[in-house]
């Protein structure tokens, strides 16, 4: 029985959701990727509270005309990085959620590092 793009994916992402958990101490920077948006959070699964969230769509973001998707994932690291600054978040553990480390992910992935944010 072949397995539907979605499907792979849900394995992949539980996979790796056996090995990463969030405390409070070091969340996880969790990644959601649609086909026009990204969205990020940073939870706390020990106490499973969502501790901070940025998407593509915020006001800052979205006002934006004319950039492409992946240049939209480096606002959003960006954006995830400085309110975990605010927050006294300095280091995270990476949930790719199941997408290749590969285009938005990966930009978003390198813009959060350049925030400040420690991986």
């Amino acid at each position: 029985m072949a397995l539907t793009k979605i499907e792979k994916r849900k394995r992949i992402r539980m996979r790796i959701r056996k090995k990463i958990s969030g405390t409070a101490e070091l969340p996880r920077l969790a990644v959601f990727r649609s086909n026009k948006q990204i969205y990020v959070q940073v939870v706390d699964d020990l106490n499973r509270v969502t501790l901070i969230s940025a998407s593509s769509k915020e006001k800052e973001i979205a006002g934006q005309t004319g950039i492409k998707k992946t240049e939209q994932a480096k606002l959003v690291g960006k954006l995830i990085a400085s309110k975990c600054k605010e927050k006294g978040i300095e280091g995270v553990v990476f949930d790719r959620s199941g997408y290749k480390y590969h285009g938005r992910v990966k930009s978003l992935a390198d813009a959060a590092r350049e925030g400040g944010l420690k991986f």
